[in-house]
């Protein structure tokens, strides 16, 4: 029941992209330009900006994204309250990028931690390579996107937060980095896939184990 409410936003949030899609391709095509800012506050600064020719029809959709707003938002507000309910949500929102509907939907989505190992968690959430029919792994592949759609966006979501201007120093982050570096833009699209698959495999092992996130695990406990 508590996954059925990260599915239902997660609707709301795709829909909620393709008005705002469709709203900016549509002012665009009369020649004029929304201003670039959050989603949330799109529909205040969208009234100045839509021509007035094009008022008639493209009002409608900012209403429909103001009310999207509203209700992702309700939403979010009740994702926030599970944490009462599975305290491995706080334990795993300690990790870089992993917010409360990251956590939850991880949690919810595996259900316990015997549910894949470690190494597998990855896999399991569709973020391995494919392999060839002779069972060889193959990096160039694309990622088998088996398991949980939904989860493995958000992870791809956490990786890019990780691997941008504003994520925290960590081994995480400066392994994805210099994978991102080579390759030019294919290699920092595999960089993602491969940031967010090792991210599920931390999330695993913090839930496992019960420790917080460790920036660099390796200093840590040489330190230790």
């Amino acid at each position: 029941m508590d996954l059925n409410l990260i599915h239902a936003r997660a609707t709301l949030v795709r829909a909620r992209t393709m008005i705002v899609n469709a709203l900016r391709g549509l002012v665009k095509s009369a020649g004029g330009r929304l201003p670039a800012c959050s989603t949330e506050s799109l529909p205040a600064r969208a009234a100045a900006a839509i021509p007035p020719a094009l008022a008639e029809v493209a009002t409608p959709l900012a209403e429909q994204i103001a009310l999207l707003n509203a209700q992702i938002a309700g939403m979010d507000k009740q994702v926030e309250k599970l944490a009462a309910k599975y305290p491995e949500i706080v334990l795993l929102r300690t990790a870089p990028g992993v917010g409360p509907i990251v956590a939850a939907a991880y949690v919810l989505t595996l259900d316990r931690p015997e549910a894949a190992s470690n190494r597998s968690a990855g896999a399991f959430l569709g973020l391995r390579p494919g392999q060839s029919q002779s069972g060889d792994s193959d990096p160039q592949r694309r990622i088998s996107k088996t398991g949980d759609s939904c989860l493995r966006s958000l992870l791809v979501q956490s990786a890019q937060y990780i691997l941008g201007r504003f994520g925290p120093d960590s081994e995480l982050r400066r392994w994805g980095l210099k994978l991102a570096a080579t390759g030019g833009k294919r290699g920092k699209k595999r960089a993602i896939v491969a940031v967010a698959r090792k991210l599920a495999v931390i999330l695993h092992a913090m839930w496992r184990s019960g420790q917080r996130f460790q920036a660099f695990p390796q200093a840590t406990a040489a330190a230790a």
